[in-house]
């Protein structure tokens, strides 16, 4: 299986991701003439070579109209206090009604990425997704609706031009799953016009919320928002290396130097087919109607369980039953075994861990004459298979009068 794993060791940032995951391209200088073709109004990319701590990679730069537009607005908001409060990456990001530099709103936003950008519609829609978070988070942090929030430094045309090329990248590249280690967040305080903000800042510790990250020696900002939004949009899981025969490595390098290398690293390669630990539940029942088990089957569902399914057996009293299987993870147990004695008339429940080889599956948007139809792909142990969405194909099949099978051949 095509593996992506980011290595944040210190932290990362639209530009860094963007460098190493360059890096891992044949060709970075025509895929760098890719980027400067995509039509984001008055952009250009460089990247150039990087050493930091004796390490090469590459360091990524976005020029809006001719200059760097972060390395002048760092000037403008953080005046002579630069160099001795703001150590991090790339501009942070928050809305700051007080300047005058250009503020976008999520629908501004929206206009330049979809009427601008010449890129495919996915690569469009992850852009988008990635900023809602940003956008969720933004709201969060100033507890006012999405609608009011007006992006300062993140609507800038840089950190869309960030956003876009990691999307495009991530695109072409295709991993079957991407793995992203617990994020260094940095620690102290940062600087920004609202004042002096503890790190990590509120829009991206709410982002990273459920992620695993930890602070450290380090001071400063090293996770910005966009960074933080970008690894949470793509991250299929987070933790440790998996097993995987590596093919390729790219280092992207920050803009400051620190002690440690200031770099977001990535591997591609092929790892192990996908196995799991699973709990398995069960409990037999003689005196439980037909209408209370689907409603427990659906709430057992609801909490969480990968599988819920029921087997007629012979009880005592030559009574027949029900044994009802869940399946679900060991994070969930404790929830599922809850659910199971509020909504079935068991009085014990067993318990057993298993192991379970699993194809890896994702889930495709292919457009078609009916509309967009899901497509379900399953890969590993030397298999791909694919199916659509049946509750797709049947509301096509209903709404056009015709049989699911004549539907499946029109696709």
């Amino acid at each position: 299986m095509k593996t992506l794993y980011i290595e944040c060791a210190m932290g990362a940032a639209g530009d860094m991701l963007t460098a190493a995951l360059l890096e891992l391209m044949e060709d970075k200088v025509s895929f760098v003439k890719e980027l400067n073709e995509l039509g984001i109004p008055d952009v250009e990319y460089r990247c150039e070579q990087s050493v930091k701590c004796g390490i090469t990679g590459t360091h990524m730069s976005v020029l809006v109209k001719g200059s760097e537009e972060d390395e002048t607005m760092h000037e403008h908001e953080h005046h002579h206090d630069h160099e001795e409060h703001h150590h991090h990456h790339e501009e942070h990001h928050h809305d700051h009604e007080e300047h005058h530099h250009h503020h976008s709103s999520l629908h501004d936003i929206e206009h330049i990425v979809r009427d601008h950008i010449k890129a495919p519609d996915k690569v469009k829609d992850d852009i988008m997704n990635v900023y809602e978070l940003i956008a969720e988070a933004e709201s969060h942090a100033h507890n006012r609706p999405i609608s009011d929030i007006h992006f300062h430094e993140v609507g800038t045309m840089d950190a869309i031009a960030d956003i876009a090329a990691v999307c495009l990248l991530i695109n072409r590249i295709s991993p079957d799953r991407v793995v992203v280690s617990p994020i260094h967040v940095g620690s102290g305080q940062v600087r920004c016009a609202h004042g002096i903000l503890p790190v990590p800042a509120p829009a991206t510790a709410f982002i990273l919320k459920d992620v695993p990250m930890y602070g450290g020696s380090v001071k400063g900002e090293l996770c910005t928002p966009t960074g933080a939004a970008l690894l949470k949009y793509f991250a299929d899981s987070f933790g440790d290396m998996p097993v995987m025969n590596t093919e390729k490595i790219g280092y992207g390098m920050g803009k400051k130097d620190f002690e440690e290398a200031n770099c977001v690293r990535v591997f591609l390669g092929e790892s192990q087919d996908k196995t799991d630990d699973i709990i398995e539940l069960e409990c037999n029942m003689d005196d439980m109607s037909p209408e209370l088990v689907g409603f427990a089957m659906q709430k057992l569902f609801d909490a969480g369980a990968l599988e819920v399914y029921t087997t007629a057996v012979g009880m005592k009293k030559s009574r027949p039953g029900i044994k009802l299987t869940v399946l679900c993870r060991p994070q969930d147990k404790n929830d599922i075994v809850k659910q199971i004695f509020a909504h079935t008339t068991t009085i014990g429940i067993r318990e057993a861990s298993k192991s379970r080889y699993v194809l890896d599956r994702k889930i495709e948007t292919v457009e078609s004459q009916f509309g967009q139809i899901r497509k379900k792909i399953s890969t590993g142990y030397g298999v791909t298979r694919q199916k659509y969405e049946y509750d797709d194909i049947a509301l096509a099949a209903k709404d056009n009068n015709m049989s699911i099978e004549d539907v499946l051949k029109n696709i």
